[in-house]
């Protein structure tokens, strides 16, 4: 009985533990002098070392939906400007923002998890304590901001590396010409979808960060414990991510 009750209230006492981790975390901003190149380093890492496998990813996500759109919308009474009106709004609302919150789920989120959740086990996190640093703040913080600014330069990025992948891709198989499927995309173009876009990845960036600090910083039982923070940090980011991404379309658009 006392187990199930525990497994019940599990998810509040975890949120209420976050939540306080991240109060802590922020309430040092104002020892911002002492991370700011901790937070340079992770704007390189989450964002700079980032872009090969977002821009390739991007490539192929728009390649692929063009090819799929050109598939489903072969008809002489449909003009082929509608493959561009498909596949680039289809982009900047959904598959530039989560395609890359997926990607960087797995990269960045496992890679802090694993990182704080080493330093947890080894004992590295104490030794800063030990030394007067904030350690919440030292290591979290800058974590989380590079997540969120750097997160809206990846998506950009993507959006546009796939919009010119599948403007290649249905020129060259024939689908529709690169200025009808500029033309297209043009028609149905709403200045409000890049915005939603960016809104969405800054919370992605928030998630694809804060979760896994929190995975990582509580870390416990040994190389087995790094190993079950890291895989739990990549899922839980991936799934909070989908319930975000439900619930940022349901309320902005």
């Amino acid at each position: 009985m006392t187990e199930l009750v525990s497994r019940v209230l599990h998810p509040a006492a975890a949120l209420g533990k976050f939540t306080l981790l991240l109060v802590k975390a922020f309430s040092s901003v104002g020892e911002f002098r002492f991370y700011r190149k901790n937070i340079f380093n992770q704007m390189v890492k989450i964002g700079i070392d980032s872009i090969p496998i977002v821009a390739l990813a991007a490539l192929f996500s728009g390649a692929v939906t063009t090819v799929q759109t050109a598939y489903q919308l072969v008809s002489p009474l449909i003009p082929k400007s509608v493959i561009g009106a498909v596949v680039v709004p289809s982009l900047i609302l959904e598959l530039g923002a989560v395609v890359t919150g997926f990607l960087l789920a797995g990269r960045v989120g496992a890679r802090i998890a694993a990182e704080l959740g080493t330093m947890r086990v080894t004992e590295q996190i104490d030794a800063l304590e030990a030394m007067g640093l904030n350690s919440i703040g030292y290591l979290i913080v800058p974590r989380v901001i590079a997540g969120v600014v750097m997160f809206p330069m990846l998506y950009v990025v993507a959006c546009f590396v796939g919009v010119g992948g599948g403007a290649y891709v249905g020129t060259i198989t024939g689908a529709v010409p690169v200025g009808e499927f500029i033309d297209g995309a043009r028609e149905f173009f709403k200045p409000f979808d890049p915005i939603f876009g960016l809104i969405k990845s800054v919370v992605f960036g928030f998630i694809i960060t804060a979760i896994p600090c929190y995975k990582g910083y509580f870390t416990d039982g040994g190389a087995e414990g790094v190993g079950r923070s890291t895989t739990q940090a990549a899922v839980t980011s991936c799934v909070y991510i989908l319930l975000a991404d439900l619930l940022l379309a349901a309320l902005l658009l």
